[in-house]
Formats: structure tokens, sequence, C-alpha cells
């Protein structure tokens, strides 16, 4: 063997002896990654149905690096609560240079932040809205003095540009104007930002120019009737959502509901439904199906397009008064749903999401599907948003005024 075959020969051996060892660095953004991660998660599955495990899985670390960073879950949904919170106070702090504009470009730049931030925190920005309850009660209240603050910086620009508004008035238009811009974390239909970004301030600027309903003297929310105590199926699941709606689905337990519907042991209930889950599946298709089931009657007994969707707005109005607390849940809860019976209620959401964007298209055909779509999600958490943000008995907020600014928001203007 010569030198140049004993060199080769060596290089091989010694390859062979010593392999390189992948070095894996620390991201000098690691903090900023878990609080992402982490805020994301909280508002997919739910404060309490994610772990620190199932955190640190998503980052590809261990629980114990998880850990030297945050002390607790419930560390890391505080904090991430509380940043998106505040991001909504900074969007309506003015530059110096705007403190002396007209009050019309005041107001506009703290509608396009706000929509800048909200799409910007997309994913995880129901963490905000659906979860903050359970937030501890100081922190909670630190969540609110950032919301008061957004609001009342609102309403302040408002009472400039529409200076014959009722300040009661004010109050509706801002919080519509919150909802439309909050409801993009509640899907994920796809966008293109410029064209979301469009999309959203054409939505703000209808409501905020819209007239209003006279407020009246309506006392009208029909309220849930009472459920005869023979019928346990019907008021298992009655005081069930009840329950939920007030405390969260984490936090009510079967002999709760056995108590409320007034069965002497938890075991009673098992008679009707098979679990605690059941009992919230079945809550989430009697939602779904009150949706659907309006539709093929309202398309079929309507001359156009803009007739059958102003008669499902008045509709699903009507059955959301008249079942605040399962409108909430079906909200605020869908992450808490059974993974069996997911997956069939959010198609069931889908389709009815679809129906009504297909005879919005037909109102508005320069819509493209998806604009559609997200016009129809904003429109229809509003109901949700001002029962929770004003009182659902306000009269600010009667079924009325509501179902006026679900067509403003859908229309860009009241239906004919």
């Amino acid at each position: 063997m010569d030198a140049e075959d004993r060199r080769v020969a060596g290089d091989a051996t010694a390859g062979r002896a010593t392999p390189s060892r992948a070095v894996r660095r620390r991201p000098r953004d690691r903090r900023a990654q878990i609080a992402a991660a982490s805020a994301e998660a909280f508002g997919s599955f739910g404060y309490h149905g994610v772990s620190m495990e199932d955190i640190a899985s998503r980052l590809d670390i261990s629980s114990t690096a998880l850990y030297r960073h945050y002390p607790s879950k419930y560390a890391l949904f505080r904090e991430e609560a509380l940043r998106l919170a505040a991001l909504s106070t900074e969007a309506v702090h003015l530059p110096e240079q705007l403190h002396d504009r007209p009050p019309v470009e005041r107001l506009d730049h703290i509608l396009d932040a706000l929509i800048a931030a909200s799409i910007a925190n997309r994913r995880s920005a129901a963490l905000l809205r659906w979860q903050n309850r359970y937030l501890d009660g100081a922190d909670r209240q630190i969540l609110i003095d950032h919301l008061v603050a957004t609001d009342t910086a609102a309403r302040n620009l408002l009472a400039e540009t529409r200076p014959e508004l009722p300040g009661g008035d004010r109050a509706v238009v801002s919080a519509a104007a919150m909802s439309v811009i909050g409801s993009i974390s509640d899907h994920h239909v796809a966008v293109p930002v410029r064209t979301l970004t469009a999309l959203l301030r054409s939505a703000c600027d209808a409501v905020i120019a819209c007239e209003l309903p006279a407020p009246g003297d309506e006392t009208e929310s029909p309220g849930a009737k009472e459920v005869p105590l023979t019928f346990k199926h019907e008021l298992l699941l009655v005081r069930a959502i009840e329950l939920f709606h007030e405390h969260g689905y984490p936090h009510v337990s079967v002999e709760d509901i056995a108590n409320a519907a007034g069965l002497p042991a938890s075991s009673a209930v098992y008679r009707f439904y098979r679990s605690k889950g059941d009992l919230l599946a079945a809550a989430f298709r009697r939602a779904a199906d009150r949706v659907s089931a309006a539709i093929g009657p309202a398309i079929a007994a309507s001359d156009s397009p803009e007739q059958a969707l102003g008669t499902l707005i008045e509709l699903y109005v009507q059955g959301s008064f008249a079942e605040r607390a399962l409108t909430f849940v079906y909200y605020a809860e869908i992450s808490n749903v059974p993974p069996e019976d997911r997956t069939v209620l959010r198609n069931i959401q889908r389709l009815n999401v679809e129906e009504w964007a297909k005879l919005l298209i037909g109102v508005r055909p320069e819509l493209s599907p998806a604009e559609a779509r997200v016009l129809v999600h904003a429109a229809l958490a509003l109901v949700v948003d001002l029962g929770q943000w004003l009182g659902p008995d306000n009269p600010l907020c009667s079924r009325q005024r509501v179902t006026h600014l679900m067509r403003v928001i859908l229309f860009g203007r009241p239906a004919h």
C-alpha cells in the first residue's frame, strides 16, 4: 500500500471512528416561540385541554426545558392573555403627529391598527375571546382594564365623528366594530392579508356609519321555557347548558348536572347520556340543527337571495335570544366536544356557513366565496359578543338592533 492509499484508508477509518455529532443550540427567541405555541394551543383546545407536555411536544423540547422559562401552565396562559389584551390598548394609542388631526383620521388610524393586530394574532386570539374566564381575579381585572381603555378610546372618537349619536348608541356601535375585528379568530377561512384587511375595514365602516333603530321599550327576549320535571332527558340538557355557560365546561361535574336537574345521584344521568361530553355534543347538535333546519324553508319561501338571507338572520337572532346560554356555549366550548363528535359538528358548521355565504354572493357578486364566509362568521359572532359585552337583557341590544347590525355587516347596508 503506497502513501496515498494509506492516507485514504486512514481518512475513511477516522470518519467511521469519530462521527460528527449535531449540536443543538437553544434559539435566542425560545421564550417567544413558547409563548406563541402555547397561545395557539390554548385558543384551539382551551386552557384546560392543554398541558405543559403538549406545549413542549409542539416545540420538540422537553418539559424540563419548558419549565426553565415558565413555572406553570397558568403563568404561560396569563402572560399570553394579558399580552393580547395589551395589544388593543397599544393599537388605540395615537402617535403624537396625529393628535391634532381631524377625528375621522384618528378613528381611521385606530381601526387600522386594531385590524392589523387582530390579523397578526389571529391564531391565538381565541384564547382571549373564549378562555379569559379562567384568569384569576386580579389578572382578569387587568385584562378588563385594557379592554375598557380600548373601548373608551373608540367611543370618544365616535363622539367626535358622529356627535349626534347618543352615548348608548356609541357603545353599541363600538362593540359591534370590535366584534367584527375579533371574529376572525373564530374560524380559519383563508383570505390574503390585504384582502382581509380591506374586508374587515369595510364592514367596520358600514357599522360605524349605520343608523340604529330606536331602542324602544323592548323586553322581547323570550328566554328559555321551563322544562317539565318529567322530561328528564331535556331537563338534563338544559341544566347542563346553563352550568357550562356559567362556570365553564371543565368546572362542571356530572354530579352538578344531576343536582341541578333534581336527580338523586349522578348515576341517574347515565340513563340518558353516556357522559358529560355526550351532553356537550348534544348541545352543539341542537345549536347547529337550529341553523341548518331554517335554511331550506327560508330559501323556498323567498323570491331572492337577499330576502332568504334576511329571513335567516331574523330566525338566527330569534333563536339566539331564546337560548342565550346555548349560543355562548356553542362558541366557547367547541374544544371540549369529544373528538369523535367534533369533526361531524365542524362539518355541519361549515356547511351552514357556506349556505349563508352562497346567498350573500347572490346579493354581492363582487365577493369571493372566502370573503363571503368571513362576513357570515362576523355577523353570527355579533349576537353572542353584544350579549356578553353589553348584557343579555340590555334594551340597547334588542333583537331589532342586532338584526339590523347583522344586515349591515353582511350587506354593507340595511337589507331592503
